[in-house]
């Protein structure tokens, strides 16, 4: 990428990792999306994800895409829960790849 700025962000997966309710909008332990470069979101063929549960993860996910400070509570927490109180789905927001992109290209 010779001299040009760049960015290092990691792309993400969210996965359901549990259900303590009962899931009205059909997701199931295990179902996932994925994140990459700013502005990609991912769902698998034929499966589908909860707008109102990714609503719930989205404000995470810029800073869980760049590498963080050690202690810093955003590199530690990696939850969220849907805001449906009769689901309360959890989902898990993992770190799946580091990536360098060319700054130009997220502007």
């Amino acid at each position: 990428m010779s001299d040009e700025p760049t960015v290092e962000l990691y792309d993400l997966r969210v996965v359901v990792e549990r259900i303590e309710g009962r899931s009205i909008c059909g997701l199931s332990v295990g179902d996932h999306f994925d994140v990459s470069g700013t502005d990609e979101v991912r769902i698998p063929d034929g499966k589908h994800f909860c707008m109102y549960a990714m609503q719930a993860v989205f404000p995470m996910i810029s800073a869980k895409q760049r590498p963080l400070a050690e202690h810093d509570w955003m590199a530690c927490d990696a939850h969220a829960t849907c805001p449906d109180p009769d689901e309360r789905v959890v989902m898990r927001i993992e770190r799946t790849a580091l990536r360098r992109h060319r700054a130009a290209d997220l502007m």
